[in-house]
């Protein structure tokens, strides 16, 4: 049978791939996965609307969308400032995601941490909660004075989550930067400061003892199979134990679109993969 992916889903603090016509698939840390790509890359639409051009979508684009799809989309986006309007209450954020990469970002109340596993945050504070534009100004003069970004590449976050500091030392940093932005001069005054509370995800994405990345995969093929054992998750990665003791990890975001077979977990990865470093001896075998 085959199911067409609509990337993954985090919810309840817990994984899972999701389907067109909104069928969420589980994912458990241990368990054995394997699934083939099938059928072209289809755009799935914009807004629960199909894509009027049944448009075929590059295997490497991360975005899964077609041009005119995707501009939809951000039509009405929070991330493009084009929903001003919103009555909902925000929440300001400050995330880290390794040693030298911490953001600053928004996000609906109402959707309490969703938003930081989705991107991958291994840890968090909130700053305040208050109305968008309110919660948008702060960001912005948080971001310019503490002089971090909105945004980090995927590629980056993956990089450092196989030789993370301790805990508390994570928490440590959270807590410097919480500290300097809430002595800022600027705030908007309709929103509330939030309390220090530094929130660690490494349980949640089951970033402890994860070996060393071997490999990431670029882009998925007709026929190309995806095979392992489900060491970890974080944002749309999984970080996945091959049969030849690699540990790579796959964007969930380039499964958007395929039609998806399941395959055997135990049969070697046929799809293209960027190769990082060689296995260490003692992982060989581990599958």
């Amino acid at each position: 049978m085959v199911w067409r992916c609509a990337g993954m889903r985090w919810g309840g603090g817990t994984p899972g791939l999701r389907w067109v016509g909104g069928r969420v698939s589980g994912l458990e840390y241990g368990q054995r996965i394997g699934f083939q790509a099938v059928d072209r890359r289809h755009c799935p639409g914009a807004r629960g609307n199909p894509c009027p051009l049944d448009a075929t979508v590059p295997g490497r684009a991360t975005g899964g969308q077609c041009a005119e799809c995707a501009r939809l989309d951000r039509l009405r986006s929070v991330a493009a400032d084009t929903i001003a309007d919103d009555p909902r209450p925000y929440r300001v954020y400050l995330a880290w995601f390794g040693p030298g990469m911490t953001k600053v970002g928004i996000t609906a109340e109402a959707r309490g941490d969703a938003r930081l596993l989705e991107q991958g945050a291994v840890a968090f504070s909130w700053l305040g909660r208050g109305p968008l534009m309110a919660a948008r100004r702060t960001e912005e003069v948080l971001r310019h004075a503490l002089k971090v970004p909105d945004r980090i590449p995927y590629a980056r976050k993956r990089g450092v989550r196989h030789d993370l500091p301790p805990a508390p030392e994570r928490a440590r940093q959270i807590e410097e930067l919480y500290r300097r932005a809430v002595a800022l001069p600027g705030w908007a005054e309709t929103l509330e400061p939030a309390g220090l509370h530094v929130h660690d995800h490494a349980d949640a994405f089951h970033l402890d003892g994860l070996p060393p990345l071997s490999g990431t995969v670029t882009e998925l093929v007709e026929g190309g199979v995806v095979a392992g054992r489900l060491l970890a998750a974080a944002g749309p990665d999984l970080h996945l134990l091959d049969s030849e003791g690699r540990c790579l990890a796959l964007d969930t975001r380039l499964m958007s679109g395929w039609g998806i077979v399941s395959a055997d977990p135990g049969a070697p990865v046929s799809v293209p993969i960027a190769v990082t470093g060689p296995v260490p001896p003692d992982q060989r075998g581990l599958f």
